[in-house]
């Protein structure tokens, strides 16, 4: 009963930070406000991204997740113009977040990369700059082993300077780069980015983004279900594996029931109740009004602690054209 109360007590202090649109937020080391639900894009293509978006702000999201491999950033700028000027949202109520593409890892190429990011979002700054990969990569695809995660920081930490992010972080990092970049930072991650779901708890990174006061975002939270049968995006050759379905998991099925909620509302909720920012990616306009309501029920802890026990543990997104790299954040996986 004891441990009811305080996990009630400490859900409604979390609660309490929430956004006009309703949805928690957390805060930045820096004091900058991220939403904890945003929309992913990844492998939303030009024509499917715009109509996700306008749904995505009618449902009451802020928070828009891109990248510039995901090859949509001039759609989501077309988009957010449109929603600027018809009222529908303000630029500083939305967060936005894109990443640095690992060809211009190369301290020299980050700042002029992000100034054409951000000419196609059509914004003067975004709200959180992440670097997609540790490994770089020649402008032909060819690896760069010449890099190393610490001269990329040094970039990312110039146009946090510049005021043309206002938080930087990393994506797709192991704990020991994080661990490097917190050796030399003079600017802090503010976020770390990684694959996040009941298959891939990620309890090491979790546990040093506490420690660090560093916030953590998952994505692919439901597994990524479309990934077999999504287009890869252009560039991307590695081949998608077949593993563990989370949303058919037995145990996520048997609380959907429970609770009377869809399977991802379960996979959703249980990353909030760790802490974790979630980015679950859609096109549907149900799916996205589904994915945000999460924040009217409460899994029991045993619940959690239950879906954290999930097996397999198994990484989705290989990243095996990372292989032969030194800064190949999943060698040790391999």
């Amino acid at each position: 009963m004891l441990v009811r109360i305080i996990l009630v007590v400490s859900c409604i202090a979390n609660i309490a930070k929430v956004m006009s649109s309703g949805i928690p937020y957390v805060q930045l080391s820096n004091g900058h406000k991220m939403p904890m639900l945003g929309l992913g894009t990844a492998m939303s293509q030009p024509g499917q991204v715009e109509p996700a978006i306008r749904a995505a702000f009618r449902a009451g999201y802020r928070y828009i997740d891109t990248a510039f491999i995901y090859g949509n950033e001039e759609a989501i700028g077309n988009i957010l113009e449109e929603q600027f000027r018809n009222g529908t949202v303000k630029r500083e109520d939305v967060f936005l977040s894109t990443k640095l593409p690992p060809t211009h890892n190369r301290r020299v190429d980050i700042e002029p990369k992000l100034r054409e990011q951000l000419k196609n979002l059509k914004v003067v700054y975004v709200d959180m700059y992440l670097v997609h990969m540790p490994a770089a990569f020649h402008h032909d695809g060819t690896q760069d082993h010449s890099v190393t995660v610490e001269d990329i920081w040094k970039g990312m930490e110039e146009v946090y300077e510049k005021g043309l992010a206002k938080a930087i972080g990393v994506s797709n990092f192991n704990s020991s780069q994080i661990r490097r970049i917190l050796k030399m930072a003079k600017v802090r991650p503010h976020n770390v980015q990684v694959e996040t779901h009941i298959n891939l708890i990620q309890t090491e990174i979790h546990d040093l983004c506490k420690e660090e006061n560093i916030t953590m975002t998952g994505y692919a939270p439901l597994g990524s279900p479309g990934r077999g049968i999504t287009e890869m995006p252009k560039g991307h050759t590695d081949p998608w594996p077949p593993g563990p379905k989370p949303l058919l998991n037995p145990l996520v099925l048997k609380l959907a029931g429970k609770y009377i909620k869809p399977p991802a509302a379960i996979l959703l909720r249980y990353l909030h109740q760790r802490e974790i920012i979630v980015v679950p990616k859609s096109v549907s306009p149900e799916r996205i009004l589904e994915n945000i309501q999460i924040f009217d029920f409460e899994l029991l802890p045993e619940e959690v602690q239950e879906l954290s026990r999930t097996e397999p543990q198994q990484r989705f997104f290989q990243q095996n054209k990372l292989i032969g790299h030194p800064e190949d954040p999943f060698a040790n996986e391999r």
